[in-house]
C-alpha cells in the first residue's frame, strides 16, 4: 500500500508533515526531545518570546479542569536574545521548522522583536495578538478588527519573513478578525488561543489562579476551535494552522476537514509527551486505509456549505 504525501505548504512555509506543537506547551523542545524524535514534527512553535526576559505571573499559574487546563503563566521566557543565542542553534540540529512566537506590549515592540527574529534558522514568525494572560498587549490587540489590521500591517512592513498571526477566540466574530489579519499582510493564521475562564476553590472562596482568570485549553475547547477554523477558512484565502484540544488523529482530521492546512497540538503534550508522533503515525495509517494520497485531499473537504460571510463588517481602513 502506497504511503500518502504528508507534506504541506502554508503559503511558502513548507513542512514535511502537518503536525506542529503549540507555543507555550513544548518549551523550546529540549525536555520533549527525551521522549519524541523532533525530526518527526513538522514545526515547533517555541515558547512565547518577549523583548526582555519575563518571570511570568505569580503562582498558582495552572489549574486542572474536567476536560482541560486553565493557565495564567504570563509569558515566562528568557527573552529573545537568549533564545537566538542558546536555543535556536540547538533547534537547528533537527529536521523541523522553527516558528518564533513573538509578543509585545505595543506595536513598536512587536515590530522590534519581529526584526530581531527574522534570521536564518527561524522559518516563520507567529505574531501573538491573542494572549489573555498578560496585563498589556496580547488580547488587547486581537479583539478589534481595525487594531488587528494595524498591528499586522506594521509588523508586515518591519519584516519580510513568513508571518503567521495567532487569533483569539474571545471575539465577537472570528471572520472579521481573520479578514483583518489577512488584509494586514498575514501569510497564514493560527487559531485558536485559549478561551478565558475561572476556577474557584469553594473552601477558600477564592480563585485557584493567582490572577483569578486564565486561559482554558484542552478537549473542552475543541468544538469551539473547529467551528472557528471552519468560519475563518470560509472567508480568507490564506492557510490556517488549527489548534485547540487535539489529542488524537481523529481530532486532527476534524480540523483538516474544517479547513486547517496543518494542525498544532498543545495541552495533550502535558498528558502524553509522545502524542505528536502517535497522531502522525495514526493519521498516516488512517489515510492509507481510506485511500487518501495527500493532506490536500482533506483540507477544507467538509461536506457542508461554507460559513455565511454576509455578517462580516471589516473594511480595510483608508
Amino acid at each position: 500500500m502506497r504511503k500518502p504525501d504528508l507534506s504541506v505548504d502554508l503559503n511558502g512555509l513548507k513542512l514535511h508533515n502537518p503536525i506542529t506543537v503549540a507555543s507555550g506547551t513544548f518549551g523550546f523542545g529540549r525536555e520533549y526531545s527525551e521522549y519524541v524524535d523532533l525530526n518527526n514534527i513538522g514545526a515547533i512553535m517555541v515558547k512565547g518570546l518577549t523583548l526582555a526576559p519575563k518571570l511570568g505571573n505569580d503562582s498558582p499559574r495552572v489549574a486542572e479542569t474536567a476536560m482541560g487546563m486553565l493557565n495564567s503563566v504570563g509569558l515566562q521566557n528568557p527573552g529573545v536574545e537568549y533564545f537566538l543565542k542558546n536555543d535556536l542553534p540547538w533547534l537547528g540540529e533537527f529536521n523541523t521548522k522553527v516558528i518564533a512566537n513573538i509578543n509585545g506590549t505595543n506595536i513598536e515592540e512587536y515590530c522590534r522583536i519581529a526584526e530581531l527574529t527574522s534570521v536564518k534558522g527561524v522559518h516563520s514568525l507567529e505574531l501573538n495578538i491573542s494572549c489573555p494572560n498578560v496585563k498589556a498587549g496580547g488580547l488587547a490587540f486581537g479583539t478589534d478588527p481595525d487594531m488587528v489590521y494595524r498591528v499586522v500591517k506594521e509588523v508586515r512592513e518591519a519584516t519580510g519573513h513568513h508571518l503567521i498571526v495567532k487569533l483569539s477566540p474571545n471575539v465577537k466574530d472570528i471572520k472579521d478578525i481573520a479578514l483583518a489579519a489577512e488584509a494586514g499582510g498575514a501569510d497564514c493564521l493560527s487559531m485558536i488561543n485559549t478561551l478565558t475562564g475561572m476556577v474557584i476553590d469553594i473552601d477558600s472562596r477564592k480563585p485557584i489562579l493567582a490572577r483569578g482568570i486564565g486561559g482554558l485549553s484542552g478537549p473542552a475547547v475543541k468544538p469551539v476551535a473547529v467551528r472557528m477554523v471552519y468560519e475563518a477558512a470560509s472567508v480568507v484565502g490564506i492557510p490556517i494552522i488549527g489548534m485547540g484540544g487535539i489529542a488524537n488523529y481523529r481530532d486532527a482530521v476534524e480540523f483538516l476537514l474544517a479547513g486547517a492546512g496543518a494542525i498544532s497540538i498543545g495541552t495533550s503534550n502535558f498528558v502524553n509527551p509522545k502524542v505528536t508522533e502517535e497522531v502522525l503515525n495514526d493519521l498516516e495509517n488512517w489515510m492509507m486505509k481510506n485511500g487518501y494520497n495527500s493532506i490536500d485531499e482533506l483540507v477544507g473537504k467538509l461536506d457542508f456549505p461554507k460559513a455565511n460571510a454576509g455578517s462580516c463588517t471589516f473594511e480595510v481602513p483608508k
